[in-house]
């Protein structure tokens, strides 16, 4: 059985809702005052944001901080108790029928049947579209080539998770949501697939990527949502989430001088500690190049000064005060 050519899968047409709310707002995701309770516990707890088209929103949070249920309140797999879900225009509760032809997703525990092939499960999924979709440009981008002909339940953990992903992108969505992706992948394969998802986005998908991975998040995602206990704790991009809660740097270098209290006068350094040789300067701004400076003027001229540079781990630390696998 032979997959049908068609258009590229990018290519979308929008739909009337969706055109007219893009055209107003430029966001593809509003979510106002979501609430979701389970007895007595709120997994989502008066929760409010928008997504932009096309970029990378990334939902991060410790265990149980409520991601997987907001991403599964937003495709209407889930019942919310109140508020407000808009996703390209419809609601996913009253108009599931019209919206999940215009997204994809690749949920953390999805499962296919354990002997069906590869081309099997493409096709199968590309054949509930209104639209044909060429599969066999997903088999080459998330290389499973060599596994077209291979049963579900032989694949390896990261192939079967790369399958998934394609099958998320098999009816040309135009809102994908990715729910612990690369998951079980090795670094390679991970690396690989940062750059493909970088690629989706680049031609016009909205991509909301739930992750426990702070590396990943840090270099794919546009904005970052960070949850705690069910709330929103905070919400920006990146690097300016880590200038508003992280800006400490830190400056390291090496001297055998032991006459350094001079550094507690330099402009913008907050704290000094010394380990042997070793001599860490903690501040923020331009502390670096001033205290450089200072070490010249006083005659030293370490040859390993370096800046350590914050992180979305500290910032992700000092919001929720524990790590993401807690």
């Amino acid at each position: 059985m032979e997959c049908k050519k068609s258009p590229s899968i990018f290519d979308n047409s929008l739909s009337p809702s969706y055109d007219l709310m893009v055209m107003l707002n430029g966001s593809v995701i509003e979510v106002s005052n979501l609430r979701k309770t389970y007895k007595s516990i709120a997994a989502i707890d008066d929760v409010s944001f928008q997504v932009r088209e096309g970029e990378i929103f990334g939902l991060l949070g410790p265990n149980g901080a409520g991601k997987t249920t907001t991403v599964e309140c937003l495709q209407g797999l889930r019942h919310r108790d109140s508020g407000i879900i808009k996703v390209l225009g419809f609601d996913p509760e009253a108009d599931a029928s019209s919206l999940k032809k215009l997204i994809g997703s690749q949920l953390q525990e999805s499962a296919l049947p354990d002997r069906i092939k590869v081309w099997e499960a493409l096709d199968l999924f590309a054949s509930t579209g209104k639209i044909a979709v060429d599969w066999s440009a997903l088999i080459e981008q998330w290389g499973l080539k060599e596994k077209r002909n291979a049963a579900f339940g032989t694949l390896s953990g990261g192939q079967r998770q790369r399958l998934l992903i394609a099958l998320a992108l098999v009816n040309n969505p135009k809102v994908v949501f990715l729910d612990e992706m690369t998951t079980g992948l090795d670094p390679a394969a991970r690396r690989v697939t940062w750059d493909l998802i970088k690629a989706i986005r680049d031609r016009g998908t909205t991509v909301i990527l739930v992750t426990h991975f702070m590396d990943e998040a840090e270099n794919l995602c546009d904005r970052i949502a960070i949850m705690n206990n069910g709330k929103l704790a905070a919400l920006d991009t990146p690097q300016n989430l880590i200038n508003i809660h992280a800006n400490q740097i830190k400056v390291i270098f090496s001297t055998e001088r032991t006459d350094i209290d001079w550094l507690k006068t330099v402009p913008h350094v907050h704290t000094f500690s010394r380990n042997g040789r070793q001599v860490a300067v903690e501040g923020d701004g331009p502390v670096l190049a001033l205290v450089a400076s200072e070490l010249v003027k006083h005659g030293i001229v370490p040859l390993d000064l370096r800046k350590e540079q914050p992180s979305l781990e500290d910032v992700f630390l000092k919001i929720t005060g524990r790590s993401v696998v807690e």
